[in-house]
């Protein structure tokens, strides 16, 4: 990439917000290694340039839903350090007050409407805020990313399919990367190229490579701008390789040694970091950014670690239906709440 001139102050700050994802991710397996954190774990290491491409190619007012690898979107689009690991550690101060955790981050501030446990049925959802975008005349689009795997789920086509019928303003984005758990895309797909799908429904498509940041970002806009003009809904399969297991259960023995190494050679982060110094830019100034993000993923884990569980008061609030003579009351009040951040986008 020796000579490629790009935007550095961009590629500085991407380059930022990949190395925090991946920071991030290392200190979650470290921190449930150790017990603080429980239930699934499933890592974003090696599929970062997607998350944060992505977020670039989007407006603050779009919406971002995405499956249960949901740490590195959640980080990309903008929600705290503090507040997503504290999720993680189970936490009142998480972004879901500690009862999502990994796999149900959640951020109505930045758009972010959660990860999803369901393989395939939050593209429903996605499908379904588009509608409100485009039955409201807002000028925006929703992203809904899933894996490889879900193409082969019923609510992925219900979703693509009513989209290309009403032209709905969502951008469908495949992050393939080539192992749905521990089954290669060999024993699941009878084709390489998922785009094709695309056909069946009238779509816009693309695919690539998820190594340089910058390409996803100016791939996907292309992408997000089909939707936002009313052409309709866009279906893109972006090609990326997480280098961990499926989830922290995982060992990922599916795989060999050699094959990791090699695909580590396309990192998007180290490609990043090299394009970096390949601008000019002083390996000092990277590693300053480089102690920037160790510094905030420490503090992440020591608010997280520090911070209180949810209080048996906001459990019985959220969770158990309140007393007869408070249930109206109640029940107003929430639908108030989901009105106004939900549907309303507040």
């Amino acid at each position: 990439m020796a000579g490629r001139t790009v935007n550095v102050e961009e590629l500085k700050g991407y380059y930022r917000r990949m190395w925090l994802i991946r920071r991030f991710e290392e200190e979650s397996a470290r921190a449930y290694a150790g017990g603080k954190i429980g239930g699934f774990l499933h890592l974003y290491i090696g599929q970062e340039a997607i998350a944060v491409g992505g977020a670039a190619a989007i407006g603050p007012e779009d919406y971002v839903i995405t499956t249960y690898r949901d740490h590195g979107h959640a980080l990309a689009r903008g929600m705290t350090s503090r507040a997503a690991m504290a999720e993680l550690f189970g936490k009142e101060t998480g972004c879901s007050k500690g009862f999502g955790g990994s796999m149900h981050m959640f951020d109505v501030e930045h758009r972010f409407l959660g990860g999803h446990g369901i393989v395939g049925g939050h593209l429903a959802l996605a499908s379904g805020v588009a509608f409100k975008l485009k039955y409201q005349g807002e000028p925006h689009v929703c992203l809904g990313y899933c894996g490889e795997g879900a193409t082969n789920i019923g609510g992925f086509h219900e979703a693509l399919s009513l989209a290309a019928i009403w032209k709905l303003p969502a951008v469908f984005i495949i992050e393939n990367n080539e192992y749905s758990m521990g089954t290669p895309l060999s024993r699941t797909l009878p084709v390489r190229d998922i785009t094709l799908k695309a056909q069946g429904y009238g779509m816009y498509s693309d695919r690539f490579e998820a190594n340089d940041v910058f390409e996803v970002r100016e791939k996907l806009k292309k992408a997000v701008e089909h939707a936002r003009s009313g052409k309709g809904p866009a279906l893109i399969e972006i090609l990326t390789y997480r280098f961990r297991g499926h989830s922290m259960s995982d060992p990922g023995k599916y795989r060999t040694p050699e094959e990791v190494e090699l695909r580590k050679k396309k990192d998007p982060v180290r490609v990043a970091r090299q394009l970096l110094l390949d601008s000019k830019v002083p390996e000092k100034e990277v590693e300053a950014i480089d102690a920037e993000v160790e510094e905030e993923v420490r503090d992440a884990v020591q608010f997280a670690d520090e911070s209180a569980p949810p209080s048996e008061e906001l459990m019985h609030d959220l969770v158990y239906a309140p007393s007869e003579e408070g249930l109206i009351e109640n029940v107003e009040h929430w639908h108030k709440v989901v009105s106004s951040n939900i549907v309303g986008g507040a």
